[in-house]
């Protein structure tokens, strides 16, 4: 789903509770053309306008003397013209100079045509607005917004600070304001419904919608715009908590509908799950104890378990996960286990292989790089049910893939699948038996609040301890003019009998990035470290290269390996204690703890080293302290989350979960629990406009949640 696309299913037939969507046709100068441009931004009825809400605010409300002009102002000045000319110096531009009798100042036009050029003829007054900047003679403006007065015509201020609005190609910020001014117009006449239970509205003591929506697109002169910028204007706050109700109301939905839905009721294979605990070879966690517990009582329901378990690396998911897996093979369903990556498919696979052939279960594998005949025997014993367990990539999902009987669907680092991959899974299930149960896992720790607001459909399970013997990895961040520390700390590492792993984001050299490629550091370590064993793996590798190369690590014989971020999910070295990062100030918080989770596997004292280029921005600096400070990953996810905002920890990019329109999940995280009790008084109290709230601000983007 593309961005456009995401954007207009948001605002599509906002309203729809107030009154059937006036067509956008019926507003003055809007035509079909105009109104297929308007739709990009996710415009389909004047009511769609109102939701449209501005991104900036300029102040255009009063005049500012050209003497009294600062550099870096954006503001509105009058003036005469005194000189109009065309200059080549460099690139032809038309300089315009006006005065006022207090100062000076330049407007430069770079594209122009004759006839603007001829509008601006000695004693004609202009009034513009734009951003002054310091030119070779003096203030300028570059391609300011003008208008020429007619002879005696006083210049225009603004009533209300004027508007900005997300833009499209072909429609001019004076046209939105043009439109918007008679969506509102209309608005006072026939005000959208109150949607929110009142007592609601008075705990929070927010405004009435449609005074929020006026203030919003008009806001007073002596409106706060520093407060508004900052999305906290209770008039901001009253849509976002809107809005935040709607995408929580439908997820709900979406769980009482799951709920209705039949799944096989798994209710068999307790010894062989008691068994299996029994022989592992170590303890499970009383955290992993507890999410086993709450699985397997999902698992025995007649209606699909949709369930997220978090965990930190090397908390201890993948076997959660197998007990889950036996159970239902135990049952006589099947399970399915997709990974994101080839590599962490064929980690899963492995470790599946070593618990489950002991038990007679041969696992099943299937990947787009598989050879022809090994696939073709594969998919036979899918869909023949021989293959009780199943383990892949996205190749699972695809045509001409069938289960004979799936029962379980198990999804690792969730949020790196489309929804509709995740839902073209699902769909594999035998109709017979009803929907498969659903387990997704992430190991990217997802904070309270942003959990509620983005996964209300699913049950939540932490696994928030790691097993015992663990050791907290020691960080420290280090400048690369010290790259010889570093390379001296891998000797001794590797001498000892340890390994280590040497990341760097690109596999070659690059003239645009100045990153540490990983072609030329496997180049001179080979060369600074003679004594030590080096290999080299990197995602444009054949699938059976990188496999040996990963493999030749995992048994020792390579001692040292030089990678790029192919290693930061599915490798599992416990002899490994050390992690090198190159260019670490240029990853987000999230990619880098799971680099670091790569090692402390084992009983030795593991070490990350964070190699940055000086000097640091402010970003970059916050990142490494967090780092160092702390190996919580639920720590690590809220301040990446306060860093670089959902979409990356949600992986909403790729998912195709809707994007807010006003509000923001971290900025408006304070305003979950009441959404919780809004959602419980509005579907309690009043069912339609539960369901009017989802229509006014999602329309049917809601299906798009379902997984």
């Amino acid at each position: 789903m593309t961005t456009s696309e995401t954007v207009a299913a948001n605002a599509k037939v906002t309203n729809q509770d107030n009154s059937a969507a006036t067509r956008l046709t019926e507003l003055h100068g809007v035509g079909p053309a105009l109104a297929k441009k308007l739709e990009r931004l996710g415009i389909f009825a004047i009511e769609d306008l109102l939701f449209l809400l501005p991104l900036r605010y300029e102040d255009r409300t009063q005049l500012v003397k050209l003497g009294a002009l600062a550099t870096g102002e954006r503001c509105l000045v009058t003036g005469e013209v005194l000189l109009s000319e065309t200059v080549y110096r460099g690139r032809r531009s038309l300089l315009v100079r006006l005065g006022d009798g207090s100062g000076q100042l330049t407007l430069r036009f770079f594209h122009f045509s004759r006839a603007q050029q001829a509008q601006f003829q000695a004693g004609v007054h202009v009034t513009c607005f734009g951003e002054t900047r310091k030119g070779s003679a003096g203030l300028e403006m570059i391609h300011p917004e003008y208008r020429i007065l007619r002879k005696d015509q006083d210049p225009a201020i603004n009533d209300s600070l004027t508007a900005i609005y997300p833009a499209t190609e072909g429609v001019q910020q004076g046209r939105l304001r043009s439109l918007t001014d008679q969506a509102l117009r209309i608005m006072q006449r026939s005000p959208p419904r109150e949607l929110l239970p009142a007592k609601i509205i008075e705990r929070l003591n927010l405004p009435p919608l449609a005074e929020a929506i006026v203030y919003l697109h008009r806001p007073p002169p002596d409106a706060d715009v520093e407060l508004m910028m900052a999305g906290r204007h209770p008039c901001q706050q009253r849509l976002a908590f809107e809005e935040l109700l709607a995408h929580y109301l439908s997820l709900k939905r979406l769980r009482a509908l799951a709920d209705t839905e039949t799944a096989p009721a798994l209710t068999d294979g307790e010894p062989e799950v008691a068994g299996f605990v029994r022989d592992l070879a170590f303890e499970l966690t009383a955290a992993q104890r507890k999410v086993v517990d709450e699985i397997l009582g999902d698992l025995s329901q007649p209606h699909p378990m949709m369930r997220l378990i978090q965990g930190d690396v090397g908390s201890g998911k993948t076997v959660v996960a197998a007990i889950a897996c036996l159970k239902a093979i135990s049952c006589g369903v099947q399970a399915a286990i997709m990974a994101p990556t080839e590599l962490l498919a064929e980690q899963h696979w492995k470790s599946f292989c070593d618990w489950f052939r002991p038990l007679g279960i041969e696992p099943a594998w299937l990947s787009g790089s598989q050879r022809v005949a090994e696939r073709r025997e594969s998919i036979r014993a899918i869909e023949d049910g021989s293959a009780k367990l199943v383990v892949g990539t996205h190749a699972l999902f695809q045509e001409g893939v069938s289960f004979g009987k799936l029962g379980l669907i198990i999804i690792d680092e969730q949020h790196r699948f489309g929804v509709h991959q995740r839902m073209a899974l699902r769909d594999k299930g035998d109709s017979e038996l009803g929907h498969p149960h659903q387990l997704v896992m992430t190991a990217t720790p997802i904070p309270r609040t942003l959990a509620m607001a983005a996964y209300a459909d699913l049950d939540i399970s932490i696994i928030d301890e790691l097993p015992p013997g663990r050791q907290p990895v020691k960080t420290i961040a280090i400048p690369d003019n010290r790259r010889e520390e570093v390379t001296d700390r891998v000797r001794l590492a590797c001498e000892s009998g340890q390994q280590a792993f040497w990341v760097c984001p690109l596999i070659e050299e690059s003239e645009v990035l100045d990153y540490q490629a990983a072609a030329a550091s496997y180049e001179m370590l080979t060369e600074a470290l003679p004594n030590v064993r080096v290999g080299l793996v990197h995602g444009r590798m054949r699938a059976a290269e990188k496999e040996r190369g990963m493999q030749a690590f995992k048994e020792g014989v390579i001692q040292l390996l030089v990678a790029t971020t192919v290693v930061e999910v599915g490798v599992d070295v416990p002899n490994a204690s050390l992690m090198i990062v190159e260019n670490a100030e240029r990853m987000g918080l999230s990619q880098l703890h799971q680099l670091r989770g790569r090692v402390g596997r084992g009983a030795t004292q593991s070490h990350c080293v964070l190699v940055y280029k000086p000097p640091l921005g402010r970003l970059a600096k916050t990142r490494l302290s967090v780092l160092r400070d702390t190996n919580d990953g639920f720590v690590v996810a809220q301040r990446d989350l306060e860093l670089r905002g959902p979409g990356e920890l949600l992986g909403t990019r790729q998912t195709g979960l809707p994007d807010y329109r006003v509000a923001d999940l971290v900025r408006d995280a304070e305003l979950m629990p009441q959404v919780q009790l809004a959602a419980e008084l509005v579907q309690r109290a009043s069912p339609e406009n539960a369901a009017a709230i989802v229509r006014r601000w999602l329309a049917d983007v809601h299906l798009y949640g379902k997984v």
